[in-house]
């Protein structure tokens, strides 16, 4: 499939995935607000708007810039009045003192830093004002740019790909005389902020962030020896919860949508690190049955289908609650149905136009072998969820699905893509090692996306020092260049003549965000905050921490930490009965002493 094509094919499918409608889902040991729960309004709201109000059950924060990254040389005073907390508030006494507020007049704009990439929107307050010939009744025209990088929040829509899709980032707004405006929402750190009309003036009380998010503690933890690597942990975890909005989207900026094919390295981190939670239910559960009702594709794409697949029966064996299989049972047993014809008697498995990711688009031998070992991945996932519903045919025939399915070996043909999904399938092709070729090069060829695959197979195959180094390189090599979230795609050969994302490109260098990525996310159309980015924080839980649910639930759990050449490693994993706590250290003879704190209700295996 062409990019062209496959973009406009993607633009269409998104357009499909905004028509849905708002539901509830039964939840089980689930965090955050409970959909049964009556919604509580004020006295005297509650008998005209409760049959119509839905809950957020997001937080709000409002958040002051922590620099100026730049300001223009003329129309702007006392930019760093706007790094100061103030009332919130517009004040009167001193409405027309511009030694007490920021103040733009012909020319001026300023850019603000807001310290990390956050997900929410953007609030101007205004003292006072002159309207300029534009301006409608009393007020001001500003233009705000968002960005998650410098560059980005400097651009043009159009261009080096800067767009306003999903969100809108670059906007004008009219702010009323003793007023204030928002608008967003969109993921940013940067936001720059113009005044349009040449005659007109405006005095800022202050240009805030608002920080909105799901307020789910980190349960899950992780530090150890390296600093670094440390980093990419929270890094990772920090990139999660900002795609965990309405529901789990893809991207905080874009796409702000529910794509399946991109959601099981999302459903592992946010399990690892925020545990069990009912955005992750409702998009896993209700958003898909009612969204994508059989015989659709989700997302329009039968691989997608399949990764639901696989991704339902891990939130299965992560949260051991049966009512979560028995609510998703009927759509299960329809899907097999669909997927079965696509199984040949010979055991090969795949679909007439698979997709993996973009990097394999144009290689179709990768595309068949990686969408082969899905098959093979789906079926062991039914088998395990019929037993849990008393289904005893449907788990034979899952079984002896997924056995014919093995019974096929293709090549990896040198992809690691399909050879990290082949090593995960128990896949191998008679002479040729699919871990060595994902190890092979270490992080080359690597994509942010299948990376959480490529770390899971160097794992399964026994190479976890070699993922434990491609984890800080490629990753850590985004913290390096100003990231404070992870990228919808990755390659260290982008970093080659490249500035960084936290600053204005110099002269002489290429920009890294401009003028970087590929495929559909070319330019400052690329997300620098996206959901299966995070996969790092997943895997560093199950092979560093090393804890691994043997049966669904936690109930039984084998603690196999690896420490490689760290020092000491301590962390927790969260489990329906609470967190399994570990520390390890590395003694001076080299061995390992190990504490593990874990609920009464966990059997520990060692």
């Amino acid at each position: 499939m062409k990019s062209r094509f496959a973009y406009a094919l993607f633009g269409a499918l998104a357009v499909l995935t905004l028509i849905a409608t708002m539901g509830q889902a039964r939840v089980a040991r689930a965090q955050s607000v409970d959909p049964a729960a009556k919604l509580e309004l004020p006295e005297g709201f509650a008998d005209d708007l409760a049959p119509n109000a839905v809950q957020d059950q997001r937080v709000r924060q409002y958040l002051y810039p922590k620099r100026i990254v730049a300001t223009s040389q003329t129309g702007v005073k006392n930019a760093e009045l706007l790094l100061k907390p103030v009332l919130g508030q517009t004040s009167t006494s001193h409405m027309s003192d511009q030694s007490r507020a920021c103040t733009l007049s012909k020319g001026g704009y300023v850019l603000l830093d807001f310290g990390c990439e956050i997900h929410g929107s953007f609030r101007v307050e205004a003292r006072d004002l002159k309207p300029g010939k534009s301006s409608v009744g009393r007020t001001v025209q500003l233009r705000v740019r968002f960005g998650e990088s410098v560059d980005e929040a400097n651009s043009e829509v159009g261009q080096k790909g800067a767009v306003n899709e999903h969100s809108t980032r670059d906007q004008i707004i009219a702010v009323p005389w003793l007023g204030a405006v928002e608008c967003g929402e969109s993921a940013f750190r940067f936001v720059r902020i113009d005044l349009v009309d040449d005659d007109a003036e405006i005095l800022f009380d202050s240009a805030r962030a608002i920080f909105i998010y799901r307020d789910l503690p980190r349960l899950g933890q992780f530090k150890s020896s390296d600093e670094r690597l440390n980093k990419v942990w929270d890094v990772s975890a920090r990139t999660m919860l900002l795609t965990m909005q309405q529901y789990v989207f893809e991207g905080a900026k874009r796409d702000r949508l529910v794509w399946y094919g991109d959601f099981t390295p999302q459903t592992m981190t946010a399990l690892r690190v925020y545990g069990d939670s009912k955005v992750l239910r409702d998009t896993l559960g209700y958003y898909a049955r009612e969204t994508w009702e059989l015989p659709q594709w989700m997302n329009g794409m039968p691989n997608y289908s399949l990764w639901w697949l696989i991704t339902i029966g891990d939130l299965y064996r992560h949260t051991g609650d049966p009512e979560l299989v028995k609510e998703q049972w009927e759509y299960v047993t329809g899907l097999v149905e669909q997927l079965l014809p696509y199984v040949g008697k010979d055991g090969k498995a795949g679909f007439p136009n698979p997709f993996l990711d973009w990097p394999t688009n144009d290689k179709p031998e990768a595309l068949k072998a990686g969408t082969h070992a899905m098959f093979a991945l789906g079926f062991d996932r039914v088998a395990e969820m019929a037993q849990v519903v008393g289904d005893s045919e449907m788990e034979k025939l899952a079984k002896e699905t997924a056995a014919l399915v093995r019974t096929y070996a293709p090549s990896n043909v040198g992809n690691k893509q399909a050879a990290a999904l082949l090593e995960l399938a128990g896949i191998e092709k008679e002479g040729e090692s699919n871990v060595a070729t994902v190890a092979k090069n270490g992080p080359e060829n690597f994509s942010t996306f299948y990376g959480y695959y490529m770390l899971e197979a160097l794992s399964k195959g026994g190479e976890d020092q070699v993922a434990l180094d491609v984890a800080r390189e490629y990753w850590g090599a985004m913290i390096d260049r100003g990231a404070t979230t992870f990228w919808e795609d990755f390659d260290l050969k982008w970093l080659e003549n490249a500035g960084r994302i936290d600053e204005p490109t110099p002269e002489g260098l290429e920009s890294l965000h401009g003028d970087r990525g590929a495929y559909c996310y070319i330019g400052l159309r690329h997300s620098l905050c996206h959901g299966w980015a995070s996969g790092p924080a997943a895997w560093i839980s199950a092979h560093i921490l090393g804890v691994t649910p043997i049966e669904p639930g936690f109930k039984k759990t084998l603690v196999k930490p690896f420490l490689g050449d760290l020092d000491w490693i301590e962390g927790s994993v969260p489990t329906p009965y609470g967190q399994i706590k570990i520390r390890c250290d590395k003694q001076a003879d080299g061995t390992i002493k190990t504490k593990v704190d874990a609920p009464k209700e966990i059997e520990i295996v060692q």
